[in-house]
């Protein structure tokens, strides 16, 4: 992965985490540092699972690609948030 593709994961990564943690009903007790690593690691997830189902390149905006990494970020902050608020 070349400089680019990290800047553009990043990128990717705050949007789809804050994405994912508008979808998690109520308030969450998490940073934003963490909404962005859990966005980050859910678009990199994503975009595999995107391209392993055949959805990752379609003609115009890979909708099902979004949804997939907005369902795993939403994932990875109620999980987050589950261990936060058990301390």
């Amino acid at each position: 992965m070349e400089i680019d593709g990290i800047i553009s994961a990043i990128l990717i990564g705050i949007v789809i985490g804050v994405l994912g943690r508008l979808v998690v009903p109520g308030r969450q007790r998490i940073g934003v540092l963490w909404t962005i690593l859990v966005g980050i690691v859910a678009a990199l997830i994503g975009s595999a699972l995107a391209a392993a189902f055949g959805v990752a390149d379609t003609k115009g905006v890979d909708w099902m690609e979004w949804l997939i990494q907005i369902g795993l970020a939403g994932l990875g902050v109620a999980a987050l948030d589950r261990t936060k608020a058990g301390r």
